[in-house]
């Protein structure tokens, strides 16, 4: 086979992967697993890989699987919007063309065992070209690329995370004939409960079962959760995580994500971490990405404020940081058109670019005080659909670049609402456009990703606007 021992001829595993691959392994024996789930996020933070018989695990550890460059080239109705059957498809001659292979690597540290899908365990996977290289589109290195760059500062991140969604019974999975497609007729839903009583135990109580199923589920696959709460919408859901390194807490995003729509699925639910559902009276959702850097030596959280401070020197050099790269990064924290409609002012959401002390409305909420641990910012930009490994990779880059830069914030605000700073763009276009024009981002991650992800998200935004709206139709039909 061309492709046998391509991991080890390649040194595509450091000694823990190779130790954690013995353990899985072994796993596999003693738990009787009959398949194992090899799964890469791709550029929108969907989960895409093949599904292994047992016995040929370790084949997939040793040699990678292959799979179809393409996947990498979709937009987000999972059609290919670069002309791959060309001799170049805008990467170079022969790069990722003819639908050719590029290798799924299984990263056995990731190894779990699914417990709502019997006999089945689950690894995340790395993406590499044929010849060994890395393949420069691959969300994991992205992250892990930026990561490096804060350890050059003898500095790591600790994320927190808070995760928005809703939670809707399924009436109609829509699967007649006429309903497929690219993408597909959505499914019939209805409310599981009315919402707007925030945090009330009676709306949790109508939300039990299904936060027990969440719950347990997590559980079983060691996701450090921490609370499950009614949100204030119809529907909707929050659950929050214990702190963890920022590599572990994208991991465990996809696999929340992930888990949580396989198990309301099988449960006659519809989950979706869509950000603003179309229904009556919907709330949009949110991600918010909570901050912290420690010191690698000593462990001790750098953003600890001193006396008379909001935040610590390098904390407020890191939140200008963010600040300055905000409207150049929305197209990872906010990647899709629906996003941008939670940017509206009084929704305990922000709509421009600033920061403040404890103040849900700004932006960058800064949660500290002189001796205590656990002082930390908390970005309320992302929408929960967001790439985990993008949105956290743009956070620490633009960090850093404060840091490196030696950058000052404005003053905090306290009427985030009224105060005079800039809009956060106002729709996926515009956030593009500045993606596309960011000399940071080129110089950070290369004229080929930027152009990659543009083009991606400029076919997605040209679909959406060639589609006729409901808005439309109602608003011309009938006087025209």
């Amino acid at each position: 086979m061309a492709h046998e021992d391509f991991v080890k001829r390649h040194g595509l595993l450091s000694e823990d992967q190779q130790a954690a691959a013995a353990d899985v392994l072994a796993r596999l024996k003693a738990d009787d697993l009959e398949v194992v789930r090899v799964s890469f996020a791709d550029q929108h933070g969907v989960l895409r890989g093949k599904t292994l018989m047992a016995d040929t695990v370790a084949s997939a550890i040793d040699s990678g699987v292959p799979i179809t460059s393409t996947l990498l080239l979709k937009d987000t109705s999972h059609k290919t919007v670069f002309p791959v059957w060309a001799s170049d498809a805008g990467f170079g001659d022969g790069e990722l063309t003819g639908a050719g292979d590029v290798m799924m690597v299984p990263d056995p540290t990731t190894f779990r065992v699914l417990p709502w899908s019997p006999g089945s365990g689950w690894m995340l996977c790395d993406l590499y070209h044929t010849d060994g290289r890395p393949l420069q589109f691959c969300a994991r290195r992205m992250l892990r690329q930026a990561l490096a760059r804060l350890h050059t500062h003898g500095l790591d991140i600790v994320t927190g995370l808070e995760v928005e969604f809703h939670v809707l019974r399924l009436e109609d999975p829509r699967l007649a004939f006429a309903d497929t497609g690219q993408p597909e007729v959505p499914p019939d839903t209805s409310l599981v409960t009315h919402g707007f009583q925030y945090l009330t135990e009676d709306r949790y109580d109508q939300l039990e079962e299904i936060f027990d199923l969440i719950r347990r589920n997590a559980v079983a696959l060691g996701l450090p959760v921490r609370s499950l709460e009614a949100e204030f919408g119809p529907s909707q859901c929050e659950v929050t995580f214990h702190p963890a390194p920022a590599m572990a807490h994208a991991d465990n995003m996809m696999l929340f994500r992930s888990m949580v729509k396989q198990v309301c699925r099988r449960a006659g639910l519809h989950a979706t971490f869509m950000c603003r559902p179309r229904f009556p009276h919907a709330m949009a959702s949110g991600w918010h990405l909570h901050q912290s850097l420690i010191d690698v030596d000593s462990g001790t959280n750098r953003f600890i404020p001193g006396d008379g401070e909001l935040l610590s020197e390098i904390g407020r050099q890191w939140v200008a940081g963010l600040l300055e790269h905000a409207a150049e990064s929305c197209i990872f924290s906010t990647p899709t058109i629906n996003g941008y409609k939670r940017y509206q002012p009084f929704a305990l959401a922000p709509d421009r670019i600033q920061w403040g002390h404890d103040n849900k409305g700004a932006m960058i909420r800064v949660l500290s005080a002189p001796g205590d641990g656990a002082s930390r910012i908390e970005n309320r930009i992302g929408e929960p659909a967001a790439n985990p490994y993008f949105y956290m990779a743009s956070q620490i880059l633009s960090g850093v670049d404060g840091i490196e830069r030696k950058l000052q914030p404005p003053p905090p605000v306290e009427i985030p609402y009224d105060a005079d700073a800039q809009a956060l763009p106002s729709d996926l276009k515009a956030a593009i456009e500045c993606f596309s024009k960011s000399a940071f981002y080129r110089e950070r991650l290369g004229d080929t990703f930027v152009d990659y992800l543009t083009q991606i998200k400029n076919c997605e935004w040209q679909r959406y606007l060639s589609a006729v709206s409901e808005w439309e139709h109602s608003e011309y039909f009938s006087v025209f």
